[in-house]
């Protein structure tokens, strides 16, 4: 009887380190996601050309505060002009933190 005590015990413990471990893991939004944001805040000035996602979080420190980022990217043509920019995504929220344009 000790032995299966023992044994359903471990088996409790194992499921609950591994739902746990996938709760922080899901804590951060997926990167199709994060860039289906950064595509529509761009499409509400027009259309785009192409995008692309660094699909693992970075640490990126904004003064002394550090947020973990998703670094994406989207192109555009505006007047025969090919224009590239870059975002920078909180990875938890989605909020756009900063979006620079690249330098032809």
């Amino acid at each position: 009887m000790k032995w299966r005590n023992l044994i359903i015990g471990a088996g409790i413990g194992i499921a609950a380190v591994y739902l746990f471990k996938n709760k922080l893991a899901s804590s951060y939004l997926s990167s199709e996601k994060v860039l289906q944001i950064v595509k529509k805040e761009f499409k509400k000035k027009g259309p785009i050309d192409g995008s692309w996602i660094y699909t693992v979080p970075e640490e990126y420190t904004v003064g002394e505060t550090t947020h973990k980022i998703y670094r994406t990217g989207v192109t555009r043509t505006v007047e025969n002009q090919l224009e590239q920019y870059e975002a920078l995504v909180e990875a938890e929220t989605g909020t756009l933190l900063e979006i620079n344009r690249i330098a032809q």
